[in-house]
């Protein structure tokens, strides 16, 4: 489960909610607060407004209720501005058993009560996902449809209520000279999307991308247990 802390971070943020690099900038670091500090960690009240709509109180209730698996780090983060009258956004990180980043993400829930025609709802999640990959998979002219897919499979799979989703995904490939630490060769792959969630219940969105994320870094499925070889 998330743990409430008032962050000090900031998303990057575009103008519109869409998936065109609006949760694609730097976060900063965030860190907790005493009680009765600051706001409640990642939502961005409009002024004058006392009280949230219910459908986003229990949206973020949901998201922050949800438990992922032990790989992944989720932390609320200050939400992007002027995206949306409510926001709500997190951090997920995927790391090793020595504690190495595998994969980096970020989820931002968007509301409007008066509803985005663009959005075909009032309830919009927009992410952002990077990792960096096998080296072998860089020449795949189809790495960026499989990463695509290893978002809408996860929605799939989990049974997420979503529509209108739509999406970038960028591969780089970057080689390393002189003294720099690290394989002369690496790839990259960035994902940047958003969907509409047709309810409230955020647990199959958020289980959902922590998968996407998984996939991306190379762990096997949840419960899984892959074999030393002997």
């Amino acid at each position: 489960m998330l743990t409430p802390v008032a962050p000090d971070a900031k998303m990057g943020s575009g103008n519109d909610g869409s998936a065109g690099g609006s949760v694609g900038g730097d976060v900063v670091g965030s860190g907790p607060v005493g009680p009765g500090e600051g706001r409640a960690a990642g939502i961005e009240r409009p002024a004058g407004d006392q009280a949230r709509p219910e459908i986003f109180r229990t949206a973020v209730a949901s998201l922050t209720g949800t438990a992922v698996r032990h790989e992944v780090r989720v932390e609320p983060l200050r939400p992007p501005q002027r995206l949306a009258p409510w926001s709500y956004a997190i951090s997920a990180d995927v790391r090793s058993a020595d504690g190495d980043d595998l994969a980096t993400g970020r989820l931002v829930l968007l509301h409007d009560p008066d509803g985005v025609e663009a959005w075909d709802g009032v309830l919009r999640l927009v992410a952002f996902a990077s990792a960096e990959l096998d080296s072998q998979m860089g020449t795949d002219e189809m790495l960026p449809a499989v990463g695509w897919s290893w978002l809408i499979d996860a929605l799939d799979d989990r049974h997420a209520a979503y529509r209108a989703a739509g999406g970038t995904v960028t591969q780089t490939t970057s080689t390393r000279f002189g003294d720099l630490v690290g394989p002369k060769t690496a790839v990259a792959l960035e994902l940047r999307a958003s969907w509409t969630a047709e309810t409230p219940e955020m647990a199959p969105h958020l289980h959902a991308f922590v998968d996407l994320l998984c996939v991306a870094a190379g762990l096997p499925p949840e419960g899984v247990t892959l074999l030393s070889p002997s």
